[in-house]
């Protein structure tokens, strides 16, 4: 499998030992609602562990949550609550939204409270190696330490000088030198060898990610708005910490835009998840999020919405067609099935290989789909088809992490009975009767597709 590495600028076969693969995933920072820009970065994310889990690599993924920043502590303040209750409340809000998006779950965790130890470890070490100093404000990485600062962005000191935003401190000895620890009186504050205070955003992932993974691990992935300065900050402070590469590849998943504006909190211009939830099925909201390649930008759009439920219908059509289909297709169609099932595997395995290309791989899949769905309204799907692809079929959406809702076996006994007294009613020419039963399940979000000898029913997502 080729990725980007936007440390190389280039595509590289992903470098792993002892079949493992690492990663490292800079999760959000918790004072507020995740948007549909972090579940572009997340669901990009959970597809590459759901492909290398399947491929047979064992996947370590660790993905933090920042859960104290001034960010969470001005949010705190302005609704009249402890900053770690506000981010606790958030952190379960984020798994509720991952959880009805079918992420799988990071292996780890980690905290930025619960690793101070850790953190403050990894800063005696820096300035007693000279990379880092103390002022009356703070603990400062010295960035002209650190030869090849700026590797991973690509620019120059004097060219990130020029376009940063610098916070002005006479004591600092480089405009851009970062904060490691800074120090507070107001609450909520850690003890330090240095002085109360709180640790700089940066560190944290650098401290965490090296204590779960160790050092080098293969991936190290975020948003592409990471790039610089934080990934670059843990670039710098990592490596001049070791002496070795913090990561064998960066990364990086680009942006979702409104009205050609990034998505951030920041400009108060996002879309909650939960929100999106509303209106949209989780299934959907994966397929909008991987229409796009993950290194260009995606525009937040509601005909793109429409057109992504619309798929997922589709999809869903042909796996209840599948599932309940019956008799005994001709060998012809078996074939062509088999055939097609094999085109759009091989197809979609090596889009999956060529950089994470999931729009290419899902049109593979659709035109297995499409052909499905035609065998069914043509009354030629039988049950040795079925047999024939499922198992393929299921392997592409475990890995692309689409999913049906599960109906028990109680309610599939109960739609199947009033299907039944249907057909009876219908078998009467009692119509009336019998649109109601439809009516009575469509209620209960059950879709029924009539063919000429049977009735297939689907629950909606």
């Amino acid at each position: 499998m080729r990725l980007y590495n936007t440390l190389s600028r280039r595509l590289e076969e992903i470098c792993v030992e002892d079949n493992t693969v690492r990663v490292y995933l800079c999760g959000v920072t918790v004072y507020d609602y995740s948007h549909l820009g972090h579940a572009r970065t997340i669901i990009v994310f959970d597809v590459l562990r759901r492909y290398l889990i399947y491929k047979g690599y064992r996947v370590i993924f660790v993905q933090n949550f920042t859960d104290i920043d001034d960010k969470i502590i001005n949010a705190a303040k302005e609704r009249g609550v402890e900053p770690m209750r506000l981010a606790e409340y958030f952190i379960e809000q984020y798994f509720r939204d991952f959880d009805r998006l079918n992420v799988l779950r990071a292996d780890v965790y980690p905290r930025a409270t619960e690793h101070m130890k850790d953190i403050h470890d990894m800063i005696r070490v820096l300035i007693e190696k000279g990379y880092a100093y103390i002022t009356s404000k703070g603990v400062y990485f010295h960035i002209p330490k650190d030869e090849d600062y700026g590797k991973l962005s690509k620019r120059a000191l004097d060219e990130l000088i020029a376009g940063a935003r610098i916070e002005v401190d006479a004591e600092k000895l480089n405009p851009l030198d970062f904060a490691l620890w800074k120090f507070y009186d107001d609450e909520p504050v850690w003890d330090s060898p240095w002085g109360k205070g709180r640790p700089g955003w940066h560190i944290e992932c650098s401290a965490m990610s090296m204590k779960y993974l160790g050092i080098p691990f293969e991936i190290h992935g975020g948003g592409e708005d990471l790039i610089f300065p934080h990934h670059e900050n843990e670039i710098a402070q990592s490596e001049s910490y070791a002496c070795k590469s913090l990561a064998k590849h960066w990364m990086h998943v680009n942006m979702v835009n409104i009205k050609g504006e990034k998505m951030a909190k920041s400009l108060k211009n996002i879309e909650p998840i939960y929100r999106a939830l509303e209106r949209w099925s989780p299934n959907a909201i994966r397929i909008y999020v991987l229409s796009a390649h993950y290194r260009k930008p995606l525009e937040y759009d509601e005909s793109l919405m429409k057109q992504a439920e619309a798929i997922w219908r589709d999809i869903e059509n042909a796996l209840y067609e599948l599932e309940q289909t019956d008799g005994i297709s001709s060998e012809e169609y078996l074939k062509e099935a088999k055939d097609a099932l094999d085109t759009a595997y091989k197809q979609f395995m090596a889009y999956m290989d060529d950089d994470l290309d999931t729009p290419n791989a899902m049109n593979s899949l659709l035109t297995f789909i499409r052909l499905m769905n035609r065998y069914a309204a043509e009354e030629r799907l039988g049950r040795n088809i079925s047999n024939a692809v499922s198992d393929r079929l299921n392997d592409m959406l475990f890995i692309l992490g689409l999913k049906r809702i599960e109906v028990s076996s109680e309610e599939r006994k109960e739609i199947e009975s009033m299907i039944e007294k249907r057909n009876e009613l219908r078998a009467c020419r009692r119509y009336r009767e019998a649109d109601e039963i439809r009516e009575a399940l469509r209620s209960k979000g059950i879709e029924l597709i009539d063919h000429k000898n049977k009735t297939v029913w689907k629950r909606l997502s």
